[in-house]
């Protein structure tokens, strides 16, 4: 399996290279997806989510995260950063938090899930399999 990340935003310490508080992103979605799951994860701001948004979903908001499923065993999903900071600040959580549920939660929507407790349930656990703590309810 291969992570293709790109980041169209300015980066942020989240993303530094020194390794300290940064999201297992290839890990994280390996437990998720499988070993031979080909994804492309586009870390954007919200420019680029909702124009995404409204090309292909035909929605005029800037959602936080957004999942394609191209194939069967290949999909891209695009983390709304600046979305993802405002939650985390509504939410009164760190933001590294946030964006690794945004991403659990694209992962699942490539697995085909839909929103319901059975979601949420193998959200929770994948989140504290990765040491995120799930403080009541933050929905994605």
């Amino acid at each position: 399996m291969s992570v293709d990340i790109k980041v169209t935003v300015r980066p942020l310490p989240l993303f530094s290279k020194s390794g300290k508080g940064r999201i297992p992103f290839e890990k994280i979605a390996h437990s998720v997806l499988g070993k031979k799951y080909e994804l492309s994860l586009v870390i954007c701001g919200d420019f680029l989510a909702r124009k995404m948004n409204k090309t292909y979903r035909k929605k005029i908001y800037a959602p936080n995260v957004l999942s394609f499923p191209l194939f069967k065993q290949e999909g891209e999903i695009f983390l709304n950063v600046r979305a993802a900071a405002r939650e985390a600040k509504q939410f009164n959580i760190p933001l590294r938090e946030r964006l690794a549920h945004l991403l659990v939660h694209g992962c699942f929507h490539l697995k085909g899930l839909r929103h319901g407790r059975i979601m949420e349930s193998k959200e929770r656990r994948t989140l504290r399999a990765f040491n995120f703590p799930c403080k009541g309810s933050t929905p994605a």
